[in-house]
């Protein structure tokens, strides 16, 4: 891998975690206001629930999420990205999560081929709390 690919694969993962921790809609426009000024495409979605139960939906959402922001184009190459490293973050905060609640939000951040998914976790049972973060990467042809 040569010195660009890995910083520009370095700011978009900074990006999708920094998604993935935003605190309401109005904090994901505001970086998603930021961040289009320097070429790079994000989304955010909520998620929750029981996690084994839960692991289509949220991959679902993150496709849905990164297609209605246009991080993403609807052809199959693009969606399959995302889902590939959706799930790669998932299987990252696997072992935290499974037989768990789970609760979140995904971030979604794409610059030239690089898309990144970064999924955030809190992690329940009873009153004893758990977070994780889990990060997914894929290389795509570039939109533009």
């Amino acid at each position: 891998m040569n010195k660009f690919s890995l910083q520009g694969s370095r700011k978009v993962a900074k990006v999708a975690i920094e998604m993935a921790l935003t605190e309401n809609r109005e904090q994901e426009k505001e970086f998603k206001n930021k961040y289009i000024k320097e070429g790079i495409r994000v989304a955010a979605v909520d998620y929750g629930g029981d996690f084994i139960s839960s692991v289509n939906k949220i991959i679902e959402r993150a496709v849905v999420a990164a297609k209605r922001e246009n991080v993403i184009r609807e052809i199959h190459a693009d969606e399959g990205a995302v889902a590939g490293a959706t799930r790669e973050a998932l299987s990252i905060v696997m072992p935290k999560a499974v037989g768990l609640n789970v609760g979140g939000k995904i971030g979604i951040a794409r610059q030239g081929d690089h898309v990144i998914v970064a999924v955030f976790f809190g992690v329940g049972l009873l009153h004893l709390d758990e977070v994780a973060i889990g990060l997914g990467h894929r290389a795509v042809s570039s939109i533009d």
